[in-house]
Parts: C-alpha cells; sequence; structure tokens
C-alpha cells in the first residue's frame, strides 16, 4: 500500500494526512444515515490507510456523527488521528442558524469533547477572517462539490428523497 502523504496545515506545525476523510454522509445530509458497524469499519479502513485526518461537525446529527467517530477511535484510535470538527451552526425548528458567541462557542465544544470521548480536538473551524494573521490553516468545505464534481449531472437521477441535494435540486428546478 503506499503512503499517504502528509502536509503541514498550519504554521504551528501540524501534520495531517492530504488525504482526509469528512464523516458528514455517514449520518447525516446524503440520505438515511449508513449503518454504525460499517461506517466505523471504513473509518478503522482509513486510519489503517494512514489517512488519519477526519472531519466532523456538531450540526451532523447534532452530535450523532461525532459519537460515531467517538465509538470508532476507541481502543487507541484517537491517538492515531487528527481530528477536526466544527460549530456555529445549528438547527431550530427545522431552520439552520448561525451562532458565535462565546457562550455557544463554548458549549458546542464541550458538548464535542463529550460526544467523541476525547480531551481534545486538533482542529476546530474558527475566524476565517484572521487564519492567515493568525498562522492557521484552512480546510475547504465540499471541495468536490458534495459529489458534483466528481459525478456529473448523472448524481441528480438516483438520489434518495431524504438527501439534502434533492431539496436544493428542487429549489433549483421551481
Amino acid at each position: 500500500m503506499a503512503a499517504v502523504k502528509r502536509i503541514k496545515l498550519d504554521s504551528q506545525g501540524l501534520e495531517v494526512s492530504a488525504q482526509s476523510l469528512g464523516c458528514m454522509g455517514m449520518s447525516f445530509f446524503y440520505g438515511p444515515p449508513k449503518p454504525e458497524p460499517e461506517m466505523i469499519t471504513l473509518i478503522h479502513h482509513a486510519i489503517n490507510s494512514c489517512v488519519t485526518f477526519l472531519d466532523t461537525s456538531d450540526v451532523y446529527g447534532p452530535h450523532t456523527n461525532e459519537i460515531l467517530l467517538g465509538k470508532a477511535l476507541k481502543g487507541g484510535m484517537r491517538e492515531r488521528v487528527e481530528l477536526a470538527t466544527k460549530f456555529g451552526a445549528r438547527f431550530e425548528d427545522d431552520k439552520l442558524e448561525i451562532h458565535g458567541d462565546p457562550a455557544y462557542v463554548r458549549a458546542d465544544c464541550e458538548g464535542s469533547f463529550v460526544s467523541i470521548y476525547t480531551i481534545y480536538i486538533a482542529l476546530t473551524l474558527m475566524s476565517l477572517l484572521k487564519s492567515r494573521e493568525l498562522g492557521i490553516g484552512i480546510v475547504a468545505y465540499s471541495p468536490l462539490g458534495k459529489g458534483f464534481l466528481s459525478s456529473g449531472p448523472k448524481l441528480l437521477e438516483n438520489i434518495s428523497k431524504d438527501d439534502c441535494r434533492e431539496v436544493c435540486k428542487q429549489q433549483f428546478d421551481s
């Protein structure tokens, strides 16, 4: 198996695998949640293949995806990964709301620690405008366009009505 290249993410020396595993679709967004045992197997396969940069968010569930990662990272796996999570968005009455006040950020990060069963998170998405000044690396969100760039228009032909991309499609069609 070929080694996965590692890159420096920030000026502080944080190194991550150049390939990452975005975990959102495992429990949220792309149709119904996937079977937990299969997703844990997938996470373990990624880690054992040297893909050690895992990305999640509290909003995927909420916290459902982080709980899945917490289960997958037991037994020494946590020490082998760089874990990124995001905060600031949550659903209230089926509407996405953005929050960034200090009390919310602290409570949300504490909730993430509990959900993932960890005492530290390698990276959390914050203060994009200050990132260059602070020497903080930026991780692109959905770099392949949620499947659109890798699959093309045919992607929309067979997606589940539970898939958030179907909602976007309906909005553009109307």
